[in-house]
């Protein structure tokens, strides 16, 4: 039985991976949810209230 490394050896040849590339990646996933979280947190946090209010009857 032949494993995938043995199929595609040039997909295995660099063990080390694409760190930079995963740290530009997690650094502008953070940024997109820090910019997303800034301008809809207060309308998510209006509709939550509401939402509390109304469940809790006040």
């Amino acid at each position: 039985m032949t494993t995938l490394r043995h199929r595609f050896p040039a997909w295995w040849g660099d063990e080390r991976g694409d760190v930079p590339g995963w740290v530009l990646i997690t650094l502008m996933t953070a940024g997109l949810v820090i910019i997303i979280w800034g301008l809809a947190g207060p309308a998510l946090s209006g509709v939550f209230q509401q939402a509390i209010d109304r469940v809790s009857g006040i």
